[in-house]
């Protein structure tokens, strides 16, 4: 059985161009010369009828807007089904608003990112008995849409930046930041657009995928300090790096992985400039950088 998997965001929070930002990518996209991004998102299928979404973007309508396949079928139907969500932060979550519109579909999350939601009233919005909100249990089996088998898993990460206290644990293992697996017939893949670590745990969950769409947030742990645009590392905003020895292109070597793509990149990051050094080098070891509207058979 094929999955489809469509690409609807492939840029971190603030997306490309970051409204406020003037760095070299962001002017770039501006003039045209690099494709523009939206926020991090993918959409999911294994009939091409019934479609999940993973995350929530603030760009969810203009996402929408732009992939065929999620168009509506008649005045108020939807291919859309469900909206799975990995975390609570608000480039994941803020586009439940946008969905707002008396439209039935499944909310499935863990009941740690749930409370995140419960604790914001302005999400009421979704009413009830029209998006239900399913309760995920880590590790368990649950379905989507038809034909799709998906699993929540723990992954290194932190809470959203807005429920930060004083003291920030940046590799929490528990519901707040999970990766998906989906599985239709023998195809088996991963979204991770968050991770602060490949565990050993998880370097062999991912062995044998067919295909793993992984956390490219950063090209090198302190890209935004040495750009001028911010003051946190990599690892303080719960994302691992792609380059260096605890990077996510060493951290893969060995590992069995059909297709190997990079989602959720800041605006900072070169890989997103085509003929950069740092695209070379991330393709030369096997992984594809995302783009809007990429999409991949599987």
């Amino acid at each position: 059985m094929t999955i489809r998997a469509q690409v609807l965001g492939a840029a971190a929070g603030g997306g490309l161009p970051q409204w406020n930002c003037g760095c070299t990518n962001c002017n770039l996209a501006r003039q045209g010369a690099i494709p523009a991004q939206t926020q991090s998102s993918l959409a999911i299928s294994a009939d091409g009828q019934s479609w999940t979404v993973l995350n929530a973007s603030p760009d969810i309508r203009q996402q929408l807007a732009q992939t065929a396949p999620l168009h509506p079928t008649a005045l108020r139907s939807l291919p859309l089904r469900s909206v799975v969500l990995t975390n609570g932060d608000i480039d994941h979550v803020a586009g439940l608003l946008t969905l707002r519109e008396v439209q039935p579909f499944d909310l499935f999350a863990t009941a740690g990112i749930h409370d995140v939601l419960a604790q914001n009233p302005i999400f009421d919005a979704l009413r009830g008995e029209v998006v239900p909100r399913l309760t995920i249990a880590l590790d368990t089996e649950f379905s989507p849409v038809p034909g799709l088998t998906a699993t929540l898993f723990a992954v290194p990460g932190k809470v959203p930046l807005y429920m930060e206290g004083d003291t920030v644990q940046t590799e929490l293992m528990g519901e707040q930041t999970v990766g998906v697996e989906m599985i239709a017939g023998s195809t088996r893949i991963y979204y991770i657009p968050g991770c602060a670590r490949l565990t050993d745990s998880l370097r062999s969950r991912l062995n044998g995928a067919d295909a793993v769409f992984f956390d490219g947030t950063l090209w090198q742990d302190d890209e935004m300090i040495v750009a001028g645009v911010g003051q946190k590392t990599g690892k303080r905003m719960g994302h691992m790096s792609i380059s260096g020895p605890e990077g996510s292109l060493a951290a893969f070597e060995g590992l069995d992985v059909g297709r190997k793509v990079f989602v959720h990149m800041n605006n900072t990051n070169p890989v997103l400039r085509p003929g950069s050094v740092e695209k070379a080098k991330a393709e030369a070891a096997g992984w594809t950088i995302a783009q809007d509207g990429m999409e991949l058979m599987l």
